[in-house]
């Protein structure tokens, strides 16, 4: 009887085809073998599909599933972890892509130190044809051995948020909330998970390539429509944020099997973040029912 693999690749795509096969050809170049990259598509209407089922074809690491209909990105992420068995996830994105040596890397660190929960790579930035390369500094090399201290850490000094799609341990992954429908889920994952491990920034040259180009969730920042586009799927406008953001990060802290004292100390913090946000949690109290 064969092994399974011992990490799971996992890609949600959805209309990809403009950069999809560099995403995958460097997934697939990956010196550390033992993976099978599972494809999760959001009901593409482009060539993203075809694409897909060619690489499932000729690679048989390579399994694709499709929705039928488009669940919004954050489910789509979540629906590859649905179909991950193996004990280590790394998500990754059809417009970005990965060194060859960052796998092995990373699985040294995660096989080597049981209690990190998540490792990843420096990054850069990218345009939309790959070039005006910019090294980004994540400061999110998080060591502490208490989770109090991470999770302030984390919190406190994120900037953008793609740590996520480094190798993360799925037995810590599985006791998370995992990504919820609101823009900035991202963040409350990565909040959560640093209460249940450390989080492991490889040193060294930068491993991963951030593209920012017109058609990416990040474009637009500040325009919440062009942000619900990916978080939602086609149609959807959920203009709530702060709300749910702030709620998610007080769930998490409940959840976490963490000292009391650790809570006392995170609640006044994050009821504090509230207190600062309090003009524009008013507001979204105000908006329609189903905004």
């Amino acid at each position: 009887m064969s092994r399974s693999p011992l990490v799971t690749i996992g890609l949600p795509v959805y209309n990809s085809e403009r950069f999809l096969r560099q995403s995958i050809d460097s997934l697939l170049a990956q010196t550390f073998r033992d993976f099978v990259l599972v494809i999760n598509d959001n009901a593409s209407t482009d060539s993203t599909a075809a694409i897909c089922q060619e690489y499932a074809a000729a690679d048989s690491r390579v399994k694709y599933h499709r929705n039928v209909v488009n669940i919004g990105n954050p489910r789509n992420f979540n629906r590859v972890f649905e179909l991950t068995t193996t004990p280590y996830l790394k998500w990754s994105t059809s417009d970005d892509w990965w060194k060859p040596e960052f796998l092995e890397r990373a699985m040294e660190v995660m096989e080597r130190e049981p209690d990190v929960a998540l490792c990843y790579p420096k990054a850069c930035l990218v345009d939309a044809d790959g070039g005006n390369v910019r090294p980004y500094d994540d400061v999110l090399h998080l060591v502490q051995d208490d989770p109090a201290e991470r999770f302030l850490a984390l919190v406190g000094s994120i900037k953008l948020v793609h740590q996520h799609l480094g190798v993360i341990r799925a037995s810590c992954l599985r006791r998370t909330q995992l990504l919820g429908v609101h823009l900035g889920s991202d963040f409350n994952l990565l909040a959560e998970l640093s209460l249940y491990g450390k989080f492991y920034e490889l040193p060294g040259e930068p491993l991963f390539y951030r593209r920012f180009h017109d058609k990416s969730g990040s474009w637009k920042r500040a325009d919440p429509k062009h942000a619900a586009k990916h978080y939602h799927g086609a149609g959807k406008d959920r203009r709530r944020t702060k709300w749910p953001g702030h709620v998610g990060l007080l769930t998490a802290v409940g959840r976490a099997p963490i000292p009391l004292g650790s809570k006392a100390r995170l609640y006044p913090y994050l009821l504090r973040r509230m207190v600062w946000d309090r003009a524009e949690l008013w507001a979204e109290l105000r908006m329609p029912t189903g905004a």
